[in-house]
Parts: C-alpha cells; structure tokens; sequence
C-alpha cells in the first residue's frame, strides 16, 4: 500500500504519517522502483495502535515506550492519564460553571462581562473582605449573577460576609429562590442552614412557601428556624414547632417572640394559648421547661390565657407558680398598652437575676 492508501484507510493524514516516521514510531516496510513509501498490513495494524493510544491521552513520546518498550508497565501512567483527565474535567467544569453564571445575568455588553467577571473572580477570593466587598457591589454594577451569589452564600462559612450576600440576594429579587430550594435538600447540613437562612430574608410569596416546605422537612435545625421566620410572617402552622423550642430552651426567646406575633389575631391566639397549656400539663417534666412555658404566656391575650394563669399561680412549682401569679397582676393592672409584650422577661425565681435571656 502506498501512503495514500494508507491515508485512505486509517484516517491518519499523509503529512501526520510522515511525522510518525520522522519520530520512529512507524516505518515503511520499503519503497517502491520509483521512492514511494510502501506499507504493509502490519504497518497499519501499528498506526491503529498509535491512534488508539493517543485516543487515551498519551504522548507520542509515550506511545512509542508503550510500543517498543517490553519492560513498560501501564498501571502507573494509566494512573496518571485518571488524575490529569479529572484535573482538566475540573478546569473545564468551572470555565462552564462561570459562562453559565455570566450568561444567566444576560449582559448587554462586553462591559457587564468584564464586570461579571471581576465579580465572581472576588466572589472566589480567599479573602473575607474581598468577598463582602463584592457582594456589597455586586448589586450598583451592573447585571447581578444571582446564581453565583446563591451558590457563594451556601458555601460561605464567615457569617459577616455571609450577611452581606443574603442582602445581595434580597435586593436582587427572587430569582435565587430555585437554587435555594436545592439547598434545603442538600445531604450537608450546613448548607441547609444557610440556605434557610438566606431563604428567610427574601419577603416573597414563593420565600414563604418555601419556608413551610423546609417546616415539614426532616431537619430539626432548618424546622424550627423556618418556624421563627413564618412566625413573624403569621403563619400559624408554625406555633408547634415555636411550642417545643420553648420547652426544650433552643431559641426560646425567640420562638415567644413568634408566638407573641402570632397572637394578633384572636384565632390563633386561643391556639397558642391551648398548646402552651397542654404542654405544660403532658410531657413536661423540667422545672425549668415548665417556667419558660408559663412565661411564655405573658404575650399572649384572651380568657384561655387567664384561666390557665390562675391555676399556675397556684402550681407546687415555686418558680412556675410566682412567674403566673406576677404575669397575671401584670394584666389586670391598669395600663393604656394592652398586654404584656413577648418583649417582657421576667427572671426565673431562684436564678441569677443578671441572665440574659
């Protein structure tokens, strides 16, 4: 076969074969009467298996060991080709990752582009200033990666700078919330937290619901901040969630500040007042959870409220009984403010007066 042929049929160009014989990695078992290079079957069967090496990533200078050398070992530079394969996949992943971001804030110029750019290079700084100062900026310059600022606010761990990107978020609208509802689903709890954290300073509709999908959630940690934001947006699902915070002392100052929010409305008032009550006398057996229940009672209005007062004021528990009975002079005392608000902390008896609660 002459080179042509040879061409023909490995798909191997005339000029890249003559390159192969110039580095002795094939050779023409002769010439014809004229000089043209003659291959025979072996000859391809060998340029098959250059080809199919360089397909794998080597070298042609690696192809030629892999060929020639009979104490040449694959194991070791397989290995190698696995780790540059996955390096270079990285690159290339990211290099995608940053067009999509730079694409999805759909710049009107090569202008939003150098911008966007800059942005997402500080966005990855190691820097904690840096990247609050980009996340501070990011919102006066131009089209905003709100996808970038999502995925930086999930995985940012300094909680200065992770406030100044669940602003960025608040003041770029809602189209983070997709990605967000992702990150309540993540198998790394930290992420879920931020991420309702970050959901629940986004005063949206589609935020709230969020928020009551993330209450039914598996996550105890993500179930009662979400029950604290719907709380203070009048979602009354939340008050179990708000009831057992207070029993178990996580949050519980504000969990009553939720529950003080919610008994605006007489309705969910009565609820509150029922739930705190039945608490109190099923499955709660603290002191200590039993005061901050009946505390929690002092923001919260209506006859159910009175009533169940009354009889803690006269509970075996000296803490419990003393906290009802000055919650209940606090009603019927004269005032022009109406009652007593979630604000209000009165120190457990027996406790250092000095506890911030």
């Amino acid at each position: 076969m002459l080179i042509g042929d040879v061409a023909r049929l490995s798909g191997v160009s005339a000029r890249m074969l003559r390159h192969y014989e110039s580095l002795g990695l094939v050779r023409p078992t002769g010439r014809t009467d004229v000089g043209y290079r003659e291959y025979a079957s072996e000859d391809l069967r060998r340029i098959f298996h250059i080809e199919s090496l360089r397909s794998l990533g080597l070298s042609l200078r690696e192809v030629g060991r892999a060929l020639d050398d009979p104490g040449f070992t694959p194991a070791e530079l397989v290995d190698d080709l696995i780790r540059q394969t996955r390096e270079r996949m990285a690159r290339e992943t990211e290099l995608l990752t940053r067009l999509s971001r730079i694409g999805a804030a759909e710049p009107t110029g090569w202008e939003d582009v150098l911008q966007i750019t800059a942005l997402l290079q500080a966005l990855g700084s190691t820097s904690p200033r840096t990247r609050q100062r980009a996340a501070l900026s990011s919102v006066e310059e131009g089209p905003v990666p709100v996808e970038a600022l999502v995925e930086a606010v999930l995985s940012e761990k300094d909680p200065i700078v992770a406030g100044a990107l669940r602003w960025a978020l608040a003041q770029s609208g809602d189209g983070g919330l997709a990605l967000l509802a992702e990150g309540l689903d993540s198998p790394a709890a930290a992420v879920r937290k931020r991420a309702v954290q970050t959901i629940a300073e986004l005063p949206h509709d589609e935020a709230t619901a969020l928020l009551r999908d993330a209450l039914a959630g598996p996550d105890l940690v993500v179930r009662r901040y979400a029950a604290v934001q719907l709380g203070a947006r009048g979602v009354a699902d939340a008050v179990p969630t708000l009831i057992d915070m207070i029993a178990e002392d996580t949050d519980d100052v504000a969990a009553a500040d939720a529950l003080g929010a919610l008994a605006s409305r007489p309705d969910v008032a009565e609820r509150i007042a029922t739930g705190l009550v039945d608490r109190l006398a099923h499955g709660t057996a603290t002191s200590t959870a039993r005061w901050r229940l009946t505390e929690a009672l002092a923001a919260i209005p209506g006859a159910t409220t009175s009533r169940a007062l009354a009889d803690l004021s006269q509970d075996e528990d000296r803490a419990v009984a003393l906290t009802a009975t000055y919650i209940l002079d606090m009603r019927n005392a004269p005032q022009d403010t109406g009652p007593p608000s979630s604000a209000w902390r009165r120190p457990a008896p027996d406790r250092p007066s000095g506890r911030h609660r």
